[in-house]
């Protein structure tokens, strides 16, 4: 056990901080000690010291088992007092090795107190041990022991920011990644919102993310791509969403004033992306937002606007091509006077196909993508063979059979994957499964599955519905028809899964009828 004696004090003691109000967070200390005098005096002399508006909160350990069991469970000290002498001459100092190495806390800062200088010399100690600082307890006087309490804090202090900057910087790296695998506005746009409240760190009641972009016409249109909290709208437009007023008044004046504002309540960022488009942040802090980080936010939101504005522009493309295959696809049904939605259910027959039957959600999008275009080649074919009230034979015949190639023919020059694969659809869609199609005569798996997937979902389709050569059938007889070409015309396996789903397959026809 050591004698803890103070020095006289000289007259110029230090003043601790005399703010008028202090937070509801402590400085937790842990005194680690085998001496109740030394807790008793610790605390005494630190009793009413306050750093930067907070107390101190002085918990004690009376050996170095004691302090293992308390850090096991408490990461929360920012600092230390360690006893060199107490189970054993080392125990202080086994312990420093045990909190740096073992358990692995770098941050809390250890200041060694011995009353017996030569079982531990201090150059020795200073070198061999993580300490940071060290005091002889017969020289450590109640003002020395208050500037080293502040000393570590503030060190502690400046290690969390620090550390606080490098996790947030972690974060902003791994949502920027997450976020760039994601091609969905909606989801994006959650997903951004998600990334954003765990990288700050503080609570929110509402979070927006907007966008205006003015179009060549020079119209411009504000929406709503993503929002969380108490006024989560439905609306995708801003001056039609149901929105606080205040809130909504707010980002439109972001817009129109082009800059950033915030406050206690909330902040709103705006973020110009290209010359004919911008993206607004709002952020509605649940309670203070005094710690709330604007740089981090910036840099994050920057990121966001970035990737929402080349998301966006991505899915206009996307969806103008979606629209013009679907158009040309429309084009050649009509002028073999059929619906335009044939073209429309044919797609959706093969998109609840290929899904039902478990393949990547890539190929069920483009096969989706490419199901309008698998008649493409009967722009070929003469008016005369197309409208024929009878069924054809002979030359004319033959002549229709050429539309199968044509279509392939025409797609395939396309280095684009989806036009690939509707080259292929409409190649083989009239493959049968037994061999006897065209117009190559493939047989069982030869045919690719796109193909055969096409030929099932085509035939389906085509019964249903009128014809210049004849009524739409039933749907039980239809059905009947499907079961006895198992293995004929078409693939056993597409047809149990239409068959088990046959109901839903049926509400597409009456969803999308054909207008007559």
């Amino acid at each position: 056990m050591d004698d803890f004696i103070f020095q006289d004090e000289a007259d110029d003691e230090i003043e601790c901080d005399n703010e008028t109000t202090h937070s509801d967070k402590v400085w937790r200390i842990l005194v680690i000690d085998d001496d109740e005098s030394v807790h008793q005096v610790t605390k005494l002399v630190l009793a009413d010291a306050e750093i930067e508006n907070r107390r101190l909160d002085i918990v004690s350990a009376f050996s170095s088992v004691q302090a293992k069991e308390i850090l096991s469970k408490d990461d929360s000290f920012c600092m230390a007092f360690v006893d060199v002498v107490m189970e054993t001459d080392h125990a202080g100092l086994e312990l420093v090795e045990w909190i740096r190495k073992e358990h692995k806390n770098q941050v809390i800062r250890l200041v060694l107190r011995t009353g017996q200088a030569g079982t531990a010399p201090e150059a020795k100690v200073i070198k061999d041990f993580d300490i940071n600082d060290y005091k002889e307890k017969t020289d450590f006087t109640a003002n020395k022991m208050i500037t080293t309490v502040y000393a570590s804090i503030r060190a502690y202090r400046d290690i969390m920011t620090i550390q606080r900057s490098l996790d947030a910087f972690k974060k902003l790296i791994e949502a920027t990644h997450d976020l760039l695998k994601i091609s969905q506005l909606k989801a994006f746009g959650s997903a951004a919102l998600n990334h954003l409240l765990a990288l700050m760190n503080v609570e929110s009641s509402a979070l927006y993310i907007a966008r205006t972009q003015i179009d060549f016409a020079q119209n411009a249109t504000s929406s709503i791509i993503a929002c969380t909290g108490k006024y989560v709208c439905e609306s995708d437009s801003l001056e039609g969403s149901s929105i606080d007023s205040q809130v909504k008044t707010r980002i439109v004046n972001a817009f129109d004033n082009k800059s950033h504002y915030s406050d206690q309540s909330c902040f709103v960022g705006y973020y110009r992306t290209s010359d004919h488009a911008a993206s607004v942040l709002y952020i509605d802090f649940e309670g203070d937002g005094e710690h709330f980080k604007t740089n981090l936010a910036e840099l994050f939101a920057t990121n966001v606007a970035l990737i929402l504005e080349s998301l966006t522009k991505q899915q206009e493309i996307e969806r103008t091509q979606k629209e013009l295959l679907f158009i040309v696809g429309e084009a050649v049904e009509a002028r073999s006077k059929e619906t335009g939605a044939h073209v429309r259910r044919v797609a959706i027959f093969c998109e609840m196909l290929a899904r039902k039957l478990g393949l990547e959600e890539s190929f069920v999008e483009a096969i989706r993508l490419a199901a309008p275009l698998h008649d493409l080649g009967k722009i070929a074919i003469p008016e005369k063979i197309l409208h024929s009230p009878n069924k054809l034979a002979g030359a004319d015949w033959e002549i229709m059979k050429s539309h199968a190639q044509i279509g392939g023919d025409i797609l395939e020059k396309s280095s684009v994957s989806v036009s690939k694969l509707a080259a292929r659809l409409a190649r083989y869609h009239h493959e049968n499964w037994d061999g006897t199609g065209y117009p190559e005569g493939l047989k069982g798996r030869e045919i690719p599955i796109e193909a055969r997937i096409m030929a099932l979902a085509d035939v389906f389709d085509a019964l249903g519905s009128k014809r210049s050569y004849k009524e739409p059938w039933p749907a039980d007889k239809i059905k009947k028809f499907l079961i006895s070409e198992k293995d004929k015309k078409f693939d056993s396996e597409l047809v149990d899964i239409f068959i088990g789903n046959y109901d839903e397959f049926l509400q597409v026809r009456v969803k999308y009828p054909d207008n007559d």
